[in-house]
């Protein structure tokens, strides 16, 4: 019986759902979803390109911004075929197969970005606390591995839960809330006992994120405790600095993620514009801001874009 509720689940069709309503726009409203991904994707890999050529950059700090724009691009291109197919009228139609895919990539990216806002808090904490042993404690071998941990991580946590849905018969309604896959949206259509599902989602978004956050949190308090031991106002500032855009970027990828988590949970009879509205916001925002965050507050990334873009302006300036 397992396995024809199995084989009847992997050949599934689910529905997409765009903007409920607004079917009529749906043209128009794709317009400013196309500038929102194109920002995201030419910010992260400007952002990308020039850790990659600038020897400058080479350092702990620009490596793991380069993670986080891999991660930022992870988490918010596999939904980008399926919203335009969507907003574009060619098909609402995704195969079980599929969808799991896409949850797979957007659930296992996004606690990845999590793990790489971790490690940044990291780095920030030894370049205050420990600038003298800053290169020796954070080598590229290092970073790697915590690279590597943070995808695996999230990768392994994620294959129990979307496991069973192969297993669960989907015996009503076949429409998803949102023009992507999500976990917590799939398991309400389940006709089946989906109490593992639940529980075991829950708690890792407890243990995962708050491990993560715990993480931060501490980093901060002494990185804190820290500042406030440096004799000049001057110094205190430019140390704050140097942390401003790391706490930008946290907040624009918890608040969001925290939001649609309560409205998935404790708001399931809300209008369901608030719960798409959250989604876009929760995959859309921190690819879009966090390349314009750090291009706007970092030096050394600002005088590479002028140099990627004006290239002969810049090196005359600097000879």
């Amino acid at each position: 019986m397992a396995n024809i509720n199995s084989s009847n689940t992997l050949s599934s069709t689910f529905y997409l759902t765009g903007i409920p309503g607004y079917e009529e726009f749906h043209h128009w409203i794709s317009i400013p979803f196309c500038v929102l991904y194109l920002v995201g994707i030419m910010g992260n890999c400007t952002i990308l390109h020039i850790v990659r050529t600038d020897p400058r950059l080479h350092e702990p700090m620009y490596y793991f911004l380069a993670m986080l724009s891999l991660t930022d691009m992870g988490m918010s291109m596999p939904t980008m075929i399926s919203l335009f197919r969507v907003l574009w009228s060619i098909s609402r139609e995704i195969q079980f197969n599929i969808c799991v895919v896409q949850m797979f990539l957007i659930h296992t990216f996004s606690f990845t970005e999590s793990s790489v806002l971790l490690a940044m808090a990291f780095d920030r904490y030894v370049a205050i606390c420990h600038p003298l042993r800053y290169t020796t404690i954070l080598t590229p071998r290092l970073i790697a591995k915590i690279g590597i941990a943070a995808l695996l991580r999230s990768a392994f946590a994620m294959i129990p839960l979307l496991a069973r849905l192969a297993f669960f018969p989907f015996c009503h309604s076949h429409t998803l809330s949102h023009s992507y896959c999500l976990h917590q949206d799939m398991i309400r259509l389940a006709c089946a006992d989906t109490m593992f599902n639940i529980i075991y989602g829950l708690l890792l978004v407890i243990v995962l994120w708050g491990m993560d956050s715990l993480g931060i949190f501490v980093s901060y308090m002494c990185i804190l405790q820290s500042i406030l031991r440096i004799a000049s106002r001057e110094g205190r500032l430019k140390a704050l600095n140097t942390c401003a855009s790391h706490i930008c970027v946290v907040l624009i990828l918890y608040v969001p993620m925290i939001g649609l988590s309560i409205v998935h949970r404790f708001a399931k009879h809300s209008s369901p514009l608030i719960h798409i509205f959250m989604a876009h916001i929760y995959l859309l925002v921190p690819p879009v801001l966090n390349p314009i965050i750090y291009s706007v507050k970092t030096k050394q990334i600002r005088q590479g874009i002028l140099h990627l873009l004006f290239p002969t302006k810049v090196s005359s300036t600097v000879m």
